[in-house]
């Protein structure tokens, strides 16, 4: 098997799962494929939506004392919680990391899926996982943290992709290196001159800003004009094509 890596899931964190998955799936033109009951031993719920091939998933807590419930405390409610990488070597990749000094916060081997969640105080920003299933390196293949049949709810017709994703730091050079050594992926420069990893099927972008957070996700969509007007329609506040939901900015482009 040849070495590679891409984005495979985002995950957000929000206090409760409504409003905020209603509402992704009502602008985005989302579906959602599946709620993991599995994430209730780590004191959460969940719900996940696939765009395209990359699932965008919302985990709420349900207990006191849960990570998720001590990241919202921490950020006040702003930034995404994990940024989660299919690989074909997870644990390699976990132990270059905690070569680094870069702890492995939990391990989940529920064949044929394999987990490896890194300590996000060490990442820096959020968490980073990286898995595998075995007998699947498809990107239409099987992935069972979405469910069995993840694929049959993937909708196109609104939001075509998930294409990039927007870190926030007083160091964004330094984050963008730090995490380029974590996921073996190279630093870059885009356009705009901002330090960047670029995957296979989207790219990290790395900008100042206060703290260091996952600041914002940007989706290729069919048509802008609409989703910001259902934005609005439900009541969030839209700039510059963008808005903040489930704690970070949804930036929208349309289709070239």
């Amino acid at each position: 098997m040849s070495s590679y890596i891409r984005l495979r899931q985002i995950c957000l964190v929000a206090p409760q799962l409504e409003p905020v998955v209603p509402d992704i799936c009502g602008i985005m033109g989302l579906n959602v494929c599946y709620r993991d009951g599995n994430v209730a031993k780590y004191g959460l719920e969940n719900a996940l939506m696939p765009v395209d091939t990359i699932l965008l998933e919302v985990v709420a807590p349900t207990e006191p004392g849960s990570a998720a419930g001590r990241f919202l405390d921490k950020t006040g409610g702003h930034g995404g919680y994990m940024a989660i990488f299919c690989c074909d070597d997870p644990d390699a990749r976990g132990t270059h990391a905690n070569a680094m000094g870069v702890r492995t916060a939990n391990v989940i081997d529920h064949p044929p899926y394999h987990g490896v969640q890194l300590h996000p105080r060490d990442c820096r920003a959020a968490f980073i996982e990286f898995n595998h299933t075995d007998g699947s390196d498809d990107i239409l293949g099987a992935y069972p943290p979405a469910g069995p049949d993840w694929q049959q709810s993937v909708r196109k017709d609104m939001t075509e992709a998930l294409t990039g994703v927007e870190m926030q730091s007083p160091d964004p050079a330094g984050l963008a290196r730090h995490w380029g050594r974590i996921i073996g992926v190279a630093v870059s420069k885009n356009a705009a001159g901002e330090p960047e990893l670029k995957l296979p099927n989207a790219s990290f972008r790395f900008v100042p800003g206060e703290s260091e957070i996952m600041s914002a996700l940007t989706f290729r969509v069919v048509d802008a004009a609409r989703i910001c007007d259902a934005a609005r329609a439900n009541g969030y506040g839209v700039s510059d094509d963008a808005f903040c939901l489930g704690g970070v900015m949804f930036r929208i482009a349309a289709s070239a």
